[in-house]
């Protein structure tokens, strides 16, 4: 198998793995943007740890190493327009992506997502580059938590709600 067809069955194997949809944004002197990212795992909790991976072509990474810190915040199902606008498939500008209501600075000054089933503001502690992208190993400082919502995973290169069952009432 050639090294182009291997990777492409690799895209279409990691496809099938669903996986929750985040907008990490930041905030700071060395300015202000956010992205659409699925490639988010925690890593443990002493101390709360988090890894994110981008693209290391990403204009978006001088941004977020200037910064130092960042916020993953963890979508809900009726936030999959805020995954298409970060994710660039809308043609909204950065500025205007932040001018949509819903957003406010958080305790580390990070961009937090109103209505966010999970926002969690962090320091980069370690930057990583793996092949084609960067991973950064984020200490989380502040956890902001939405007692209701539902989730939204990206599955076989589309967004899905997750419900979750509701109780009957008998």
């Amino acid at each position: 198998m050639q090294l182009d067809e291997q990777r492409l069955r690799f895209r279409d194997a990691m496809a099938s793995l669903s996986a929750a949809v985040n907008v990490v944004t930041t905030a700071g002197e060395a300015g202000r943007c956010g992205i659409t990212a699925t490639a988010v795992c925690s890593v443990t909790d002493t101390p709360p740890s988090v890894m994110v991976c981008i693209n290391a072509n990403s204009a978006m990474n001088p941004v977020f190493q200037g910064n130092g810190k960042l916020c993953i915040n963890v979508l809900n199902h009726e936030q999959e327009i805020m995954a298409r606008h970060f994710a660039g498939m809308t043609g909204v500008t950065m500025e205007e992506r932040f001018a949509l209501s819903g957003w406010q600075q958080g305790a580390l000054g990070q961009p937090v997502l109103k209505g966010s089933l999970a926002s969690l503001e962090g320091e980069i502690s370690q930057v990583q580059t793996i092949g084609t992208h960067l991973v950064y190993l984020v200490e989380i400082r502040n956890i902001t938590l939405s007692p209701q919502g539902h989730g939204l995973i990206y599955f076989k290169r589309r967004f899905h709600p997750v419900m979750l069952e509701m109780e009957v009432a008998v």
